[in-house]
């Protein structure tokens, strides 16, 4: 048998053990995922030929099953292949929400950033999601993530992403090299993962303000701790770089890449980072590929300044996962009553991505009458899903086939049904010390 569908099926059976109850239904119900390219409810995933069963299935198995998130995690680690001593491992985080605007029944629901505007902002109510994936390749769509997992009203991306981080790092053998997105960019984030063993490659916003080494200490007074300001906005305030040179890219023209050493935030002067600007020149380039991309780099060995800008563009392969987790493999389409249900539907989207990148070699490539075909080395995960049916029938199913229990005897007559109760929505909000206030004698 080839080696590679062995490895798909050895995959999957494993992944079977590790669903807890109802195992057969939640199953049947990712094989309907995978073959399903559009619905408009959950429910009619129960049409697909590969679920055996009921449409009622569908949601039992959501409220029995219990996935084991962290032995699917080592699962998922076993699929990655021990890197070449030159190569690192690459692993990408973002924050991204599922809206629940017309849910006032859910609980835990917080303000999350969205495509939406209420009152004027960018906003949408619902829950936000932290997740790690490892990128596998430079180039392409494919992020494969190791931890999906919902941030609750009393946490914070950056609370959810260290310990996300933490449960990752501490089973992996060689030390890795970690993507951020701006909202990580901060002193606190900088702080409660330095412990980590990982590295970390953290994209800044515009309007933040650094600060350079401070003076030798002159013997008077307190040491100082920061140096010359730094305010990223403002290229008057800019220091002398250490390194400035430009670069002729095929895909962005001119690039000039400036970088200085050993500036931090104002809140963690005790971690040093090196700051590189990327700022895209090419001629026929938009107003908004042209914006200077600001680049904090924190690790144990010094990085060329070409290949971290270029190392960062990996981590948008984060961002095609997301799009194509919400759109092809239905994550928001399900209207679900509590978070609980939402965080176990959660969980099966990281194991229907990893056997979409295992059948990737062994797949048969079936485009649409308008679409190209494509080589097995550049399939997208959207093109594995749409030839998954036919690998299906050849390597079968580990769920057992369900068993006839006759007619639901249904709700019991003269019991009263109750409303459900309605919550609000959770503010989240910065608690600052107070100041104290000075006695008038």
């Amino acid at each position: 048998m080839n080696q590679s569908l062995q490895k798909l099926q050895n995959f999957r059976k494993e992944a079977y053990q590790l669903l807890g109850p109802a195992k057969d239904a939640t199953f049947d119900l990712m094989d309907a995922v995978l073959t399903t390219r559009k619905v408009d409810s959950l429910a009619e995933l129960s049409l697909s030929t590969v679920f055996r069963r009921k449409w009622p299935s569908i949601y039992e198995a959501l409220d029995d099953c219990r996935p084991k998130t962290n032995k699917l995690m080592k699962l998922y680690l076993k699929q990655i292949p021990t890197p070449k001593p030159e190569q690192r491992i690459i692993l990408a985080g973002d924050h991204t929400p599922w809206p629940r605007t017309e849910a006032p029944t859910l609980k835990d629901r917080t303000d999350e950033h969205g495509a939406k505007v209420i009152s004027g902002k960018p906003i949408t109510l619902g829950h936000g999601y932290s997740t790690l994936a490892w990128i596998p390749e430079g180039e392409g769509s494919w992020a494969l993530p190791l931890r999906h997992e919902r941030i609750s009203s009393h946490e914070t991306p950056i609370s959810r992403a260290v310990l996300q981080r933490t449960q990752v790092c501490r089973h992996l053998q060689q030390r890795p090299i970690r993507l951020w997105d701006s909202e990580y960019g901060c002193a606190p984030f900088v702080k409660e993962t330095a412990n980590i063993n990982a590295d970390k490659l953290i994209r800044l916003r515009p309007n933040r303000c650094i600060y350079a080494e401070p003076p030798q200490y002159q013997g008077n007074g307190r040491p100082k701790k920061h140096g010359e300001k730094m305010k990223l906005s403002d290229p008057e305030t800019w220091a002398v770089p250490v390194e400035s040179i430009e670069i002729d890219d095929p895909t962005w023209g001119v690039v000039k890449i400036s970088r200085w050493n050993r500036f931090h935030f104002e809140q963690s002067a005790d971690y040093p980072m090196s700051i590189i600007l990327v700022q895209p020149q090419g001629k026929k380039l938009s107003q908004r590929s042209t914006t200077p991309m600001w680049l904090a780099w924190i690790g144990e060995e010094e990085i060329c300044s070409i290949d971290l800008g270029q190392l960062y563009l990996r981590r948008f392969l984060l961002e095609h996962w997301n799009r194509f987790m919400k759109q092809r493999l239905h994550w928001t389409l399900p209207k679900l009553g509590t978070t609980e249900k939402g965080q176990r539907w959660s969980h099966l989207i990281p194991i229907m991505t990893w056997q979409l990148w295992l059948a990737r070699e062994i797949i048969e490539d079936n485009p649409l009458p308008w679409q190209k075909p494509l080589p097995g080395s550049k399939l997208t995960p959207g093109r594995v899903a749409q030839s998954f049916l036919g690998l299906l029938v050849e390597i079968g199913t580990p769920a057992k086939p369900p068993k006839p229990r006759g007619k639901s005897p249904g709700w019991d007559s003269g019991k009263k049904r109750h409303k459900r109760t309605r919550y609000p929505t959770v503010k989240k909000t910065v608690t600052r010390p107070k100041k104290e206030t000075k006695e008038v004698a």
